[in-house]
């Protein structure tokens, strides 16, 4: 992962971290029901836009190279790598 990108993909984390804890409180504290699920949601949302970050990056760049390798087998195994990643995250 490029700098920039774990630099990034940290601080979502960060912040994605604080929500969950925000979540454990509220539940905790008998919070209503629509207003935890209402940040249940929100915290997938923000793991979702992380996951996009790193798929992005993993293609633009470990894809990317190894297309540009010229490696036939390295490009058979990101490509089978990438699909078995996707059809995982779309479960």
């Amino acid at each position: 992962m490029h700098e920039a990108t774990k630099s990034e993909v940290t601080k979502r984390l960060r912040r994605i971290e604080g929500q969950v804890g925000g979540l454990l409180r509220m539940v905790e504290y008998d919070r209503y029901c629509v207003d935890v699920l209402t940040q249940i949601n929100a915290v997938r949302a923000a793991l979702h836009k992380v996951e996009e970050r790193i798929l992005h990056d993993h293609v633009s760049h470990c894809v990317a190279d190894a297309f540009a390798s010229g490696d036939a087998t390295d490009q058979r195994h990101k490509v089978e790598e990438l699909i078995t990643t996707i059809g995982k995250m779309t479960r």
